[in-house]
């Protein structure tokens, strides 16, 4: 039998000290290996297949495409599924924003949201806005700048020397705040604590503001309070620096509308998009900006300065096209809202459960924090890996997660992250539950994490 792991496979693994499952279809929401076994995706891969797998039809829209061309150059030509994916996205989003640049990767679009808010205001003519602030916890991609605008410490330490300094402030972060995000006045859970940080560096300096609606698995999908991104409108516009919303995983409807900027009633200045406007199907991200900001630059330079080859790809719009356009045609983002709910609802019974500290999220994302200490809120040791022990448990029991560590205190943290296909049923959402209690027993009676017997407070 084939071993797909390293060295056995000259393939380079993401992982080098595991065997890798083949999986050979995908069927709705499950996916299936070479020796049948089935496995629930309850995150959609990386919280991509929003759609679900084996859609027919956007296997045929891209085949469509692929018969006429496949690839142009975003420099020389323009085309059909560019301009339309574009008109029909443009449609969706928030207040002003309707020119879209798309790109593959969502560490592309947060590096071209960065490059872009730099160039603006140098052709502004305040080219000593330069310094970007950004939230802790917080990830926005591993490309050098994104990276640099990530608080992950696991992720920056051995690339520390070519990254840019970046400005941090505490996330609004209810579970680990002291005031357990009930105190309007507390100065991050309101926002404060970014007034104070632009005023501290100078707001003449100060280009971008950058932040996620809805954490994502930095954060476990926490949501701040209904006012927090208001206060943050209020005062990037006071001091004359650009929000970026980073919505490449809370958006395209994951947390039941569209974007999950849109119940804060708050509008940003530029916007990344990707994973779900693709369903998966193909690697496309984007940025989302207003004619006010790009008027700047057509009047200036005229060309933005951030140059890709497989920018404005004809497949990847044509992928994107079809995905958005099943989106709508099928009412996915109210259906993510409505089970949504249901998934909130039955995913709240694992608080019960030993070492399951918070259940919290919006539409179909959820994050499940696991903590040694219900009571203290302390974090489980590091050295437990538990995070990765349940993952891999879970992924035995046929459930696929997502992890994530350090979010705690940038070392200690474990939590891992839901958020199946929008076509999910109420049985598999059932499902999804009685895998996740399997494989946490699993991974408890495998002797994880150490400190099991310490006397944890329910």
């Amino acid at each position: 039998m084939t071993a797909y792991r390293y060295p056995d496979s000259h393939v380079f693994y993401r992982k080098l000290g595991r065997t890798f499952p083949r999986i050979v279809r995908g069927e709705g929401c499950w996916l299936i290996d070479e020796d049948g076994k089935r496995y629930l995706d309850a995150v959609g891969g990386a919280y991509v297949a929003n759609l679900g797998h084996a859609s027919a039809e956007i296997a045929d829209a891209m085949a469509q495409q692929a018969r006429l061309f496949g690839y142009l150059s975003g420099t020389a030509f323009t085309h059909g599924p560019v301009e339309e994916l574009a008109r029909e996205l443009a449609a969706t989003l928030p207040g002003d924003m309707d020119k879209l640049y798309f790109l593959s990767s969502g560490s592309e679009a947060v590096e071209a949201a960065l490059k872009l808010a730099r160039q603006y205001w140098v052709e502004w003519g305040k080219p000593e806005k330069h310094e970007i602030i950004a939230l802790a916890p917080a990830y926005h991609g591993n490309t050098l700048l994104a990276l640099s605008a990530s608080a992950r410490e696991q992720y920056q330490t051995m690339f520390r020397d070519w990254l840019v300094d970046v400005h941090r402030v505490p996330a609004s972060y209810p579970y680990r705040c002291r005031c357990r995000g009930d105190d309007p006045a507390c100065r991050v859970c309101s926002g404060a604590v970014l007034e104070e940080a632009i005023t501290r560096i100078g707001a003449s300096r100060v280009a971008a503001f950058i932040a996620e609606p809805v954490g994502g698995s930095s954060t476990g999908a926490s949501t701040p309070r209904p006012e927090y991104f208001r206060r943050v409108r209020e005062i990037c516009d006071r001091h004359q620096v650009l929000f970026i919303a980073d919505e490449i995983l809370c958006g395209a409807g994951r947390t039941g509308t569209w974007w999950a900027i849109e119940p804060y009633g708050a509008v940003p200045d530029l916007m990344t998009l990707g994973k779900g406007i693709s369903g998966g199907y193909a690697a496309l991200s984007a940025v989302a900006a207003p004619e006010r900001i790009i008027d700047v630059i057509a009047n200036g330079s005229g060309s933005f300065l951030h140059a890709q080859t497989f920018s404005h790809h004809p497949m990847a719009c044509a992928a994107g096209l079809a995905a958005v356009r099943h989106l709508k045609r099928h009412k996915l983002v109210e259906r993510c809202a409505a089970l949504g709910g249901v998934l909130q609802e039955r995913l709240a019974a694992l608080r019960e459960l030993p070492h399951v500290g918070d259940v919290r999220g919006r539409g179909l994302l959820a994050g499940i924090e696991f903590v040694e200490d219900k009571g203290t809120r302390a974090a489980l040791p590091r050295a437990a890996r538990f995070a990765e022990s349940f993952t891999e448990a879970a992924q035995q029991a046929g459930l696929v997660v997502w992890p994530n560590v350090g979010h705690a205190d940038g070392t200690n943290g474990d939590l891992v992250m839901v958020a199946p296909p929008f076509i999910v049923t109420e049985q598999e959402i059932d499902e999804i539950v009685r895998r996740f209690a399997e494989a946490l027993d699993a991974t408890l009676k495998s002797g994880q994490p150490s400190a099991v017997s310490s006397g944890e407070r329910s």
